[in-house]
């Protein structure tokens, strides 16, 4: 009886860690939209959330790095995405929301190709706004 009690424990505790770490109001402000355009400079294929970055002039004229978290590999692949979708040095234009640190940091919702082709890359309960509650 202990031995159950203690996994039955166990698996309630695992189960609220996870879902604390899917918040998007805790790391996104969902009154900053951003859009950019930008070079894709690498695509991490990592769980639990993939990772897009890519090179942006900023209104300084200077390069810089952001971030774009995206849906995990396996949700990307189900809406479509395979490893080649998006190659280094391909432009891309990404709509999200801003890190509330204010940091080159965004959740992506979709990226769009330079040949117009829209891809999802986010989750369809992630929090943000338009997402399935």
């Amino acid at each position: 009886m202990k031995v159950t009690l203690t996994l039955v424990a166990a698996g309630l505790i695992a189960s609220i860690a996870a879902w604390g770490h899917h918040s998007f109001a805790a790391e996104y402000d969902g009154n900053k939209p951003v859009t950019l355009k930008g070079t894709v400079v690498k695509m991490d294929w990592v769980n639990p959330h993939s990772w897009l970055h890519i090179k942006v002039t900023d209104p300084d004229g200077k390069e810089v790095e952001w971030l774009c978290e995206t849906a995990p590999p396996n949700g990307l692949y189900r809406q479509g995405w395979r490893k080649d979708s998006l190659k280094e040095g391909e432009q891309v234009t990404v709509e999200g929301f801003r890190a509330k640190d204010a940091s080159n940091t965004m959740t992506a919702r979709s990226v769009v190709t330079a040949e117009g082709r829209r891809m999802f890359a986010g989750t369809a309960n992630d929090g943000a706004p338009g997402a399935k509650q």
